[in-house]
């Protein structure tokens, strides 16, 4: 029987901290689950593993994870000297259907709105079950952070509409970065052409980049 949903921000905060110290082996164990050899087709099975711990509720629905606390979870890999080993997804990006989408009533920008991040050790020569948890961190995007994010969003957002798609590459953005989201090209959705027409495409999701995160465990674990 999985954990109860916590019923305030400090209930789950408690919780992660329980967590921290914890060897990726001993929480599957708890939660009577087997550890799978690698995660290269278990990509989501460190984060599904943490989301249990927690009482996360949401599953795959488009809200945050704490859907009643507005808090989203992110799991985040880190190094041996603590940065992060990759850019974090945040969610699927919209394709189609876009005429009068704003920031502020985006999926990204709700998932956003306040996150609970929890380092994951994640160097390859560390064994998944060996691997242990780190200390969480509760955030909310500052003024300028969110202007980042809304930034990038709507210059993205804009290629898209006028039929770019296919020429934008993760080079994009300053903090935040669209890229093909699936296990292969065989998925495809609808999105719009450069001529305003309907194509096929792969989905795409968006990523924060790598040196975002890294300012964001930088200034928190330097204030604690």
């Amino acid at each position: 029987m999985s954990p109860l949903a916590p019923t305030s921000e400090q209930e789950l905060l408690i919780r992660a901290r329980l967590l921290a110290g914890q060897s990726l082996g001993e929480l599957a164990a708890q939660a009577s689950r087997t550890v799978p050899q690698d995660l290269k087709r278990d990509k989501g099975w460190v984060g599904q593993l943490i989301e249990w711990h927690l009482g996360a509720s949401a599953g795959s629905k488009p809200v945050p994870d704490f859907e009643h606390l507005g808090i989203e979870l992110k799991t985040i890999p880190i190094s041996h000297q603590g940065t992060p080993l990759e850019s974090t997804f945040v969610c699927v990006a919209p394709l189609i259907g876009l005429h009068g989408l704003q920031w502020q009533q985006s999926h990204i920008c709700h998932k956003l709105k306040k996150v609970l991040w929890v380092p994951v050790e994640g160097e390859r020569d560390i064994p998944l079950a060996e691997r242990c948890i780190g200390n969480p961190l509760l955030w909310t995007p500052s003024e300028i952070e969110e202007q980042q994010l809304r930034h990038d969003w709507e210059e993205l957002m804009d290629l898209i509409v006028l039929g770019h798609i296919e020429q934008i590459t993760a080079r994009y953005g300053e903090v935040l970065q669209l890229r093909p989201k699936g296990m292969n090209g065989q998925a495809l959705t609808d999105a719009y052409g450069p001529n305003g027409s309907r194509i096929r495409t792969r989905p795409r999701g968006f990523y924060l980049k790598k040196h975002f995160t890294q300012a964001l465990l930088n200034a928190y674990f330097q204030t604690n």
